[in-house]
């Protein structure tokens, strides 16, 4: 069935929207699927969502860890790490080998020699592969991401993952490449090994009947906003693949880091970029109808359809195809107004969809579900990518409240993780830390540090 007649379906009432709250009206998602699903636009909310609304007037600025009031932002333009990429023979996947490769001997450094043991793959796809290995001078643990290299382009990840150091983004340690039998070079990328994902450690609570405790909900999404504010605002890059399988989980601490920049770019304003990009149930609608002059905000839709599924324990908007996961939007947010539509591709030109009301908030999730959470998915998954927040309106939204009371513990007694460890930075002559936040406080210019 083709779009326009499943809504007009849905339009009709001939075909229902399901309560995702529920387990036997809901479409079954295959749990190997690439994405998740979404929300709806922020209607008029109920007694309990306008609470958390009313605290919204007041939140931004004051809830600010005092550290960052008077800290800047400044782009970070390093070139790279310290280290050049080795060539290494031999095909480095396989279990028991020893790859040996350098780093340094650059501004009268020495050079430093690392070997790797290659153990086991942990992860395959269209990419390449992830292996699992062990440096044998440290004993440390590290992610190997091999990938085959066109020798005509540089690695346009390797130089983003160059430039990147933030507590919520994995860390590169070390690259080299390996050739084969064939004369193909593939780029060996040596990262921190982190062994738990946010969808493994969801599926963990599905399949025991449970919801996942608020706190580990909490953490994840404000752990995955601080990282996108740090790559949107000081690095300059957008994600454009955020979902649960590429956000790593250290299941000890809590601890939380963006990875898998493959897809990641720098979106330049005025020049075209594809918009066949982002795991589908995490694919803003803007791309969907097509726009190839979008912003950050796909990563924010991305990050409100990972709180949405935290919430419910399974995607909201499971589409099975590119037009199907536009359907699964619509029956929840509603048909897009004309300016909406405009907001997201000012080039498309169909408007003819068939009117369907939004679906109210409360009833797609459960009602013990906190206001403040409900209140955050509404904002995350607008249609217009303008009204959408930003990261860093996000980290300091109300559902957050409890990360920062000083008594809170994991559920073992354990500290949480590093959350307000922000480090000042001298600021650029750019604009990026010039971000206001609210209409409480737009005239005052707040400015952070480049490592929220």
């Amino acid at each position: 069935m083709n779009v326009m007649r499943r809504l007009k379906s849905i339009a009709s009432g001939r075909t229902s929207v399901s309560d995702t709250s529920g387990d036997s009206s809901t479409k079954r998602v295959k749990q190997e699927s690439e994405s998740q699903p979404g929300s709806a636009r922020a209607p008029k909310m109920s007694a309990s969502t306008s609470n958390a609304a009313a605290k919204l007037g007041k939140f931004n600025f004051e809830n600010l860890p005092k550290q960052m009031h008077e800290m800047k932002i400044k782009e970070n333009k390093s070139d790279d790490k310290d280290f050049e990429a080795t060539l290494v023979n031999g095909n480095t996947t396989e279990a028991g080998q020893i790859i040996v490769t350098s780093i340094g001997g650059r501004n009268g450094k020495p050079k430093q020699t690392f070997s790797y043991m290659a153990e086991r793959i942990v992860g395959t796809g269209s990419f390449g592969v992830v292996f699992q290995a062990k440096c044998l001078e440290t004993g440390e643990a590290v992610a190997i991401k091999k990938v085959l290299q066109d020798k005509r382009y540089k690695n346009r990840e390797l130089q983003i993952m160059c430039l990147l150091d933030h507590p919520n983004v994995v860390p590169l340690k070390n690259c080299f490449y390996s050739t084969t039998d064939k004369n193909e070079v593939y780029l060996n990328v040596v990262l921190e090994y982190v062994p738990e994902t946010v969808y493994r450690m969801s599926r963990h609570y599905v399949r025991m009947n449970q919801h996942m405790p608020m706190l580990y909900v909490q953490l994840y999404t404000y752990q995955i906003c601080r990282g996108l504010n740090y790559i949107h605002n000081v690095i300059g890059v957008c994600h454009r693949d955020i979902k649960p399988q590429n956000l790593l989980v250290n299941p000890q601490t809590q601890q939380l880091k963006l990875c898998d920049f493959g897809s990641a770019k720098m979106l330049v304003p005025g020049e075209p970029n594809i918009s066949y990009i982002c795991s589908r149930y995490y694919r803003a609608p803007e791309l969907i109808f097509g726009a190839t002059e979008y912003t950050n905000a796909i990563d924010m839709w991305s990050a409100g359809c990972v709180l949405a599924e935290l919430l419910l324990g399974q995607p909201l908007f499971p589409g099975e195809s590119s037009v199907d996961q536009l359907v699964e939007i619509i029956k929840i947010l509603g048909t897009p107004t004309r300016e909406e539509i405009k907001c997201m591709n000012p080039h498309y030109t169909e408007f003819k969809f068939p009117q369907i009301k939004a679906h109210p908030w409360h009833k797609i999730f459960k009602k013990h579900m906190p206001s403040e959470s409900i209140d955050l998915v509404s904002r995350m998954l607008q249609y217009s990518p303008k009204l959408r927040c930003s990261a860093l309106e996000a980290c300091v939204h109300p559902f957050f409240d409890e990360l920062r009371d000083p008594t809170t513990t994991l559920p073992d007694g354990k500290p949480l993780p590093p959350l307000f460890n922000f480090t000042p930075q001298v600021a650029g002559n750019d604009d990026k830390g010039e971000l206001q936040v609210g209409s409480a406080v737009r005239d005052d210019e707040l400015v952070i540090n480049g490592n929220m």
